[in-house]
């Protein structure tokens, strides 16, 4: 679980509660009429702007916004360091088998490639139309997202215009004048808070995701070609630590020499 993604709603959502409590009776912020309009609004034109199977892979999507799984490009320039170390050693063929250990297909169907000796200018355009592929895909969801975030507020004037209507057609009666007034701003913040802070930043926390899995995958097209070019594993790993930040190379760096003064010590000793 991505505590960050389920801290901030939480947190928001208190603070919300918190002002309204402040403010006043909190039962006057609840309205089910309110949410059936901005909710259901919402929901009801994403079903007309997309087909019903991309709507439904909402689903899997509100899963990566607050999954914590992380994409470890430190780990990967690592593991694939060791793969240009096995093929120097004992050849391409032998990244086939190691390639099969780990938990990624998308490296699996490159050194696929690689071992079954395709040129390495198709092995490079198979892999990018793959990845392009992958993002359009991660920017479908993203949209999906945005255009709640686009709606919600404009179902919440609707909602103002509903309840604006039903105070003007009761003026003759003081109550239901006061129900539609209510209905009208309440609406208009569910609206509001519906899209800033829900609808939103779980797109904004998608496209994150998004950036750091095709970062992830750019570094293991590099890795694979320059495995299959022959290239030096320390060649290999400072040509794909050019796509890490400066703090995570100097941190991988930092690691490195921590790891070889251990090594050091215990021959020593």
């Amino acid at each position: 679980m991505d505590l960050a993604t389920l801290l901030g709603i939480i947190i928001g959502m208190a603070l919300l509660i918190m002002a309204i409590i402040m403010e006043g009776d909190i039962s006057l912020f609840w309205s089910f009429s309110s949410i059936l309009i901005v909710f259901g609004g919402t929901f009801a034109s994403i079903m007309i702007n997309f087909t019903m199977r991309q709507v439904l892979g909402v689903i899997p999507l509100l899963k990566v916004a607050f999954s914590k799984r992380t994409n470890d490009s430190i780990g990967m320039i690592e593991t694939l360091v060791e793969f240009a170390e096995t093929s120097r050693r004992e050849g391409l063929l032998a990244l086939e088998e190691k390639a099969l250990a780990v938990d990624e297909p998308f490296l699996q169907k490159g050194v696929q490639l690689v071992v079954d000796g395709t040129d390495a200018d198709l092995v490079r355009n198979i892999l990018e139309i793959e990845l392009i592929f992958l993002e359009e895909r991660h920017k479908l969801g993203q949209k999906i997202f945005q255009q709640m975030g686009a709606l919600s507020p404009a179902y919440g004037m609707i909602g103002t215009l509903i309840g604006l209507i039903a105070m003007l057609g009761a003026l003759e009666d003081p109550d239901q004048i006061g129900m539609g007034m209510a209905v009208a701003l309440i609406t208009t913040l569910y609206g509001s808070v519906a899209s800033n802070l829900i609808f939103l930043p779980i797109a904004g926390k998608l496209g994150i995701k998004s950036d750091e899995e095709i970062l992830l995958k750019q570094v293991m097209i590099e890795g694979i070609l320059s495995i299959q070019a022959g290239e030096n594993p320390r060649i290999v790993e400072e040509k794909l630590k050019s796509f890490l930040a400066p703090a995570e190379r100097d941190a991988k760096t930092r690691a490195t020499r921590g790891e070889a003064s251990s090594e050091r010590v215990t021959a020593n000793a």
